[in-house]
């Protein structure tokens, strides 16, 4: 800005003050160390905040491409390191520190990255018992994720080989510290998901200081772990090293060796446990067969072994009482319906004509027609005369009583 004897306006004022801040070595490239105060994110994923020390303060502000990118959540009272660049912000008149990286101090960075991740994830229910998978009783196939160089591998192998050596090893081989072991540890559990080429998995390695370990503390290979299908082993490091994969895993080992060990049975073991299961097979069949061999002796010393034909017996008994009691019912029947029959006999023989006859009457009938009156009958008609042990035919010559009879119906 070239030199006026004119005021300068406060625009053109602040305009001087950033361009020489913008300009200045020291200031384009400083870390800060300080306690954030005042921190606030609004909707546009910036972060503002202040730093602050015994004696002094200044504005922050880190813009949401740089935000996005921290690895732990900020939050006020926090001691950190920050790094960026002074400027000024012409419309407020203030400078301002721009953040692009920022890490916790004073505890450390990594311990801070990880306990919050922990937190995060057991917020989230990934450590809940009730999503732990079970471990196979007899698994034929064992995936293992870790350095093919490193001591784990062998140990692991070795650990198998005594005590399931039926059991098959298949190693993906990864990275297990530096920059591309996160990644390539994640394949291995999406390789392993995918293909379903084994039973269960071990991801691992020795022991090693917090740096070493801190592949294992990854955020997206906790969550590969917790989606997988295949129940997973965590092994990494020693006794007192815990690490983000053995919370998700669904089981801890603090060894690789260890974890071979949870993975597959001793063979020595089931063998023991089928010799005590073949003796009580042993012990339970001799058992049966005494009993059963009591009850067949019962059996054939009993008296209607001896006589088979006794079991009939009762039913020929059965069979013989239901053919008295038929037959006897089957009289009683015959002779109440005796009774009845003779009974209708006497009231048909009362009400028989041939009843009457027999008592010196007798039937006439014409020879065509039915005849109930004298007056139906005419001199020369033929009769018929049934008496109680015949019939006569006759001829009607003559009429008596008829006439008047006759003239009276008329």
């Amino acid at each position: 800005m070239e030199r006026t004897k004119g005021p300068l306006s406060v625009t053109q004022l602040n305009d001087y003050l950033k361009m020489l801040l913008d300009g200045d070595r020291v200031l384009s490239d400083v870390w800060v160390r300080g306690e954030i105060s005042n921190f606030t994110v609004p909707r546009s994923g910036h972060l503002y905040l202040t730093l602050k020390d015994e004696e002094g303060q200044v504005r922050s502000v880190m813009f949401r491409t740089y935000a996005m990118r921290l690895p732990f959540t900020p939050n006020d009272g926090m001691k950190v390191l920050a790094h960026g660049r002074v400027s000024l912000w012409g419309p407020s008149g203030q400078y301002q520190l721009y953040i692009d990286e920022m890490q916790p101090d004073g505890i450390g960075s990594l311990a801070m990255r990880y306990e919050q991740l922990r937190r995060k994830l057991e917020a989230e229910g990934l450590f809940a018992e009730y999503r732990k998978k079970p471990l196979p009783a007899m698994p034929m196939r064992i995936g293992v994720i870790t350095s093919p160089s490193g001591a784990a591998v062998h140990d692991i192998k070795n650990i198998l080989g005594r005590r399931f050596p039926c059991a098959e090893m298949i190693l993906f081989p990864s990275a297990v510290q530096g920059v591309e072991a996160p990644e390539q540890l994640k394949l291995g559990i999406e390789f392993f998901d995918a293909t379903k080429l084994c039973d269960v998995i071990i991801i691992g390695r020795g022991g090693g200081s917090a740096e070493d370990l801190w592949a294992f503390n990854d955020e997206a290979l906790a969550r590969a772990i917790a989606a997988c299908s295949i129940p997973v082993i965590s092994a990494v490091g020693h006794e007192s090293d815990f690490t983000i994969c053995d919370f998700v895993a669904d089981r801890r080992a603090p060894t690789p060796s260890a974890a071979a060990e949870l993975a597959v049975p001793d063979r020595f073991e089931l063998l023991s446990w089928l010799h005590v299961q073949l003796s009580r097979m042993q012990t339970l069949t001799l058992g049966r067969l005494t009993q059963e061999k009591r009850i067949l002796q019962q059996i054939a010393s009993s008296p209607t072994f001896k006589r088979p034909e006794r079991i009939l017996d009762a039913p020929r008994q059965r069979a013989v009482d239901v053919e008295e009691r038929l037959d006897r019912a089957m009289k009683k029947r015959l002779e109440t319906q005796a009774v009845r029959l003779s009974e209708w006999s006497a009231r048909l023989d009362a009400m028989s004509p041939l009843a009457v006859l027999s008592r010196g009457y007798a039937f006439v009938s014409g020879i065509e027609k039915n005849i109930t009156r004298a007056a139906q009958v005419s001199v020369g008609d033929r009769l018929r005369i049934r008496f109680a042990d015949g019939s006569v035919y006759a001829t009607a010559t003559d009429r008596e009583g008829v006439e008047k009879d006759h003239d009276e119906e008329k």
